[in-house]
């Protein structure tokens, strides 16, 4: 099994890596009646959301930008989005603001884009003015002052900062939180996308909020599940699901680069994970490969947990399911980011005040995130997500659910992890000890210890040099 850290949801055959083995973490079920959630993560300890503080901006008015509109220039943009119409009709609304700035867009295939920008970083020269960067690459230019902090004067980007959810601010901040090397822009919670359909059919909850209530308890949804199951269908994609989407929640290293994978409820996650195996309810593999489109249009595969982006994928798949689909929350009381990606400034550009009236408004500006949802990419930012023409939009994919509601209040639960370069490295250690303790049936509690020893010991050398490089 492949996994990236996390994928921008544009690019829907990384992203389907992911939900082999991510997901996240969250104390409620969605409430499709739109009721306050409540700040509380899986540990019962208060998440960061800055509600009041977002209330409070959004009460206010949205911040303004101070860059002059009869400022000009030339700013080139690279990004590894292939959409030219959507960059279009965004520098068309860019320039109704700006008329004087010329934006040059430039298609870069994914890996390219991210091996060609950390390269250029490096030199010293030919990196672009503006770049979109995926989340789990953004940790390779996070180091050596090759990027713009945003919250300098000259940028203000700490204006916006009550506007957006602390998780999603702190995930494009450097390691200590100093510095904010990327602009936040979107969000993507852990939803249950399920068959409404067969649901009712087998007598299970089928109704969005009911359901998302009774999937919180392990020993539900494993009813659930084997119901499932004794009709020939798989309640999720991955055996070993659960640990990963714990461990997605909370990241690899905390803020002070200590390993956070060892705790009580990483012992009781790689439990489920055994469960799931023991039980077969995962076919250990994705919905959107080959054989799991076949299961998908077979009705086999009418369950699963993925980013917010999930419907989209859903649609361009299966057109013939519409109406038939629904999402809620995700189970076991997991609420987690699954992707995103940021627009980084090069330090290298010489249009910085340009480049910075181009990012700020495609990440902030109304117009631009009318713009951004038609390709269902959700905004983490309160003066839009908590307007009625968004917050009333319909998907009729999901039997005309308001959809954004939902993903809204679970965006509002993702507690904060830190991103570092480490975390791929740490990757295959750490998945390699789970396989381990669901083949070899290890005691989970010394599987999970094993795995931070493991660690240490094999990303000693690369943790002492980027603790080096953060204390510069």
């Amino acid at each position: 099994m492949k996994k990236i850290a996390s994928s921008f949801i544009f690019v829907l055959a990384l992203i389907m890596l992911i939900t082999a083995c991510s997901s996240g973490a969250g104390t409620q079920p969605v409430n499709s009646n739109n009721t306050n959630a409540a700040n509380a993560n899986a540990d019962g300890n208060e998440a960061a959301t800055n509600d009041a503080a977002g209330e409070e901006a959004v009460d206010e008015g949205t911040p303004k930008s101070t860059v002059d509109p009869a400022l000009g220039g030339e700013v080139t943009f690279w990004t590894f989005v292939d959409d030219k119409p959507r960059y279009t009709e965004l520098v068309k609304q860019f320039n109704i603001v700006y008329p004087n700035i010329k934006v040059k867009t430039i298609f870069v295939p994914f890996g390219d884009l991210h091996d060609k920008l950390q390269t250029t970083l490096a030199a010293g020269k030919g990196a672009p003015d503006v770049a979109l960067v995926e989340q789990g690459q953004f940790p390779r230019y996070s180091t050596g002052n090759v990027l713009e902090d945003l919250l300098q004067p000259q940028y203000d980007a700490g204006k916006y900062q009550s506007l957006v959810s602390e998780y999603n601010w702190s995930r494009w901040s450097s390691v200590d939180g100093s510095k904010l090397l990327g602009m936040p822009w979107d969000v993507t919670p852990a939803v249950t996308y399920y068959r409404a359909d067969i649901f009712e059919e087998l007598g299970l909850p089928s109704d969005p909020q009911e359901l998302g209530e009774y999937i919180q308890e392990p020993e539900n949804f494993f009813t659930l599940a084997q119901t499932l199951k004794a009709n020939g269908k798989y309640a999720m994609e991955w055996r070993d699901s659960p640990v990963h989407w714990l461990g997605d929640m909370y990241g690899y290293f905390d803020d002070e680069m200590n390993w956070v994978r060892n705790t009580e409820e990483f012992v009781k996650f790689l439990d489920l994970s055994k469960q799931v195996n023991q039980l077969k309810i995962a076919p250990h593999d994705g919905i959107f490969s080959d054989k799991g489109k076949q299961r998908v249009k077979k009705g086999e595969s009418p369950m699963f947990v993925v980013g917010s982006w999930g419907a989209r994928g859903l649609e361009e798949n299966f057109p013939d399911q519409k109406g038939k689909w629904r999402t809620t929350s995700a189970p076991f009381g997991l609420n987690i980011g699954m992707g995103g990606s940021t627009f980084v400034l090069p330090s290298q550009s010489q249009n910085k005040e340009a480049s910075w009236a181009f990012i700020e408004f495609i990440t902030t500006h109304e117009e631009a995130w009318k713009v951004w949802i038609q390709q269902s990419i959700q905004p983490d930012w309160k003066h839009i997500t908590s307007q009625e023409w968004y917050l009333s939009h319909k998907n009729a994919y999901l039997g005309d659910q308001e959809d954004y509601r939902i993903y809204t209040e679970l965006a509002n639960l993702i507690p904060i992890r830190r991103i570092t370069r480490l975390d791929g490295m740490a990757w295959p250690i750490w998945l390699e000890s789970v396989l381990a303790a669901i083949d070899k049936n290890i005691d989970s509690k010394t599987a999970i210890q094993q795995a931070q020893e493991n660690v240490e010991k094999k990303l000693k050398v690369e943790k002492d040099k980027l603790i080096a490089e953060l204390q510069k």
